[in-house]
């Protein structure tokens, strides 16, 4: 295995119009499939551009909520068949129907047109209108077979990102990249700390977000390697888009990246598990009590 090609596919939504989104988000496919990608990582919850329902009318919130979608119905199944024609993996975003309330999911479908990962954001944002979500139940990571050999991927998605917890227990299940789809500002202090996930974790990481003016881009991808074999430290980011719609791709060296984690410190080998127990304690003390948190 050497160079894996991932697809940031940084786009401004159709509203809510999921005919206007689900083809637009294939002509964006389609460009990444011709740019040789790999595997296209949508911007989060693609079907109705990251939209909520602003209204107190009777019955908004219902309408709102009959925009999820099944993995059974026409939005996903149309990119589970575009997968299987373009031979390219598509990690697809989605306001997903569910028990209760929706979710704000991504399925990642390999090049035959399977799904072989579903996640669902666990780090909801109650403090704002994705108090409206049910919360995902975990982390997880799978293995997707693509042209190269195989690889393990793993997911978060946006807020998820800013704790160093969600990225740890991807790489503790064996993930080599984290896909990240987003839906807001991304300024230096958020890359920043999302370059500290792929150093702590050694492991690839990819975020898509939405272009100006619905957020602000900055799509930006970076590598596990953050130390070559003298000991000199490389720039790990591989590509930061600007602000306008475009795909920009992300190449990862997975020989060079598995070689790294073969031979350097972070990672698990010198975690101490015993001391951490404090990490699991549902207890929230102050400063940090919000009346809005779900636990």
């Amino acid at each position: 295995m050497s160079l894996i090609k991932l697809a940031l596919l940084q786009m401004t939504a159709c509203g809510t119009d999921q005919d206007a989104n689900l083809a637009k988000g294939e002509t964006f496919c389609r460009q990444a499939n011709g740019m040789g990608a790999d595997i296209a990582l949508f911007p989060e919850m693609w079907n109705i551009g990251y939209t909520f329902c602003d209204s107190d009318q009777p019955g908004a919130h219902e309408e709102w909520e009959a925009q999820a979608v099944g993995q059974d119905e026409n939005f996903v199944v149309h990119f589970r068949e575009l997968a299987g024609e373009l031979r390219m993996a598509i990690a697809l975003t989605y306001l997903e129907r569910w028990p209760g309330a929706p979710r704000n999911s991504v399925s990642l479908i390999d090049r035959h047109g399977e799904i072989v990962l579903t996640y669902a954001k666990v780090h909801t944002c109650d403090f704002d209108k994705e108090a409206a979500l049910t919360p995902g139940d975990g982390f997880y990571v799978c293995t997707l077979d693509t042209d190269a050999g195989e690889m393990k991927i793993g997911a978060m998605i946006c807020f998820d990102r800013e704790f160093p917890e969600s990225a740890r227990i991807l790489m503790l299940k064996g993930a080599e990249i984290i896909l990240t789809p987003n839906a807001c500002t991304l300024e230096q202090n958020r890359i920043g700390q999302f370059r500290a996930r792929a150093y702590e974790n050694m492991v690839g990481v990819a975020m898509a977000n939405y272009a100006a003016p619905q957020a602000n881009g900055h799509s930006v991808a970076f590598d596990a390697v953050a130390f070559d074999e003298k000991g000199d430290a490389p720039d790990t980011m591989i590509v930061e888009a600007g602000e306008g719609e475009g795909v920009y791709i992300a190449e990862f060296d997975m020989d060079r990246i598995r070689a790294y984690r073969e031979r350097e410190a972070w990672g698990n080998a010198f975690r101490k598990p015993r001391c951490y127990d404090q990490l699991i304690s549902k207890e929230v003390n102050k400063p940090f009590i919000r009346a809005s948190a779900r636990r």
